[in-house]
């Protein structure tokens, strides 16, 4: 592992949320359909939760490993959810989804100064969801799938998520 993301996995884990009370499944926002979706329905899976918009330069960065990441993991043990924190027509929103082939679950917030995961500084951030529920992390920055992974990977080994696989993909 390169010494550049040793440093953001370290950096990333540090900023574990651990004293956060949100539960991640009384989440609910509306989906592209306009359907009302909620993070319970990801109950037992790692939920990856990316804020982003689409004139955001760093968030198009990301998109491919987050893809990458959902397409690996969507049918084991990790999801990614997109909520766009922007004021955008549904119609030019949905364009950008399809342009760029983002291919999981993509959400409408409005911009909020606190949401029930926590704050949004900055554009992209990044929150992790446990199995249970919980929001254990969250970063501001350019995630890779890799960091991703294996912060994943690493709470993994705790016993408190033993009964939780990892699919292992490169």
């Amino acid at each position: 592992m390169a010494v550049t993301s040793k440093i953001v996995l370290a950096v990333f884990i540090l900023l574990i949320i651990s004293s956060m009370k949100a539960r991640a499944i009384e989440y609910n926002l509306p989906d592209l359909q306009g359907e009302m979706q909620s993070l319970e329905q990801y109950q037992g899976k790692w939920v990856v939760v990316n804020y982003w918009a689409t004139w955001c330069g760093s968030c198009i960065k990301e998109l491919p490993d987050l893809a990458e990441l959902h397409e690996e993991n969507k049918d084991s043990n990790i999801v990614v959810v997109g909520i766009n924190y922007e004021s955008i027509n549904n119609d030019q929103l949905k364009g950008f989804v399809d342009a760029y082939e983002i291919p999981y679950p993509i959400w409408r917030s409005e911009e909020l100064p606190i949401t029930p995961l926590g704050t949004v500084p900055a554009l992209p951030t990044t929150y992790i969801i446990d199995p249970e529920g919980n929001a254990i992390a969250g970063e501001v920055g350019v995630m890779s799938k890799q960091i991703l992974r294996d912060f994943i990977a690493k709470q993994m080994t705790l016993e408190k998520y033993s009964k939780y696989n990892i699919k292992q993909n490169s």
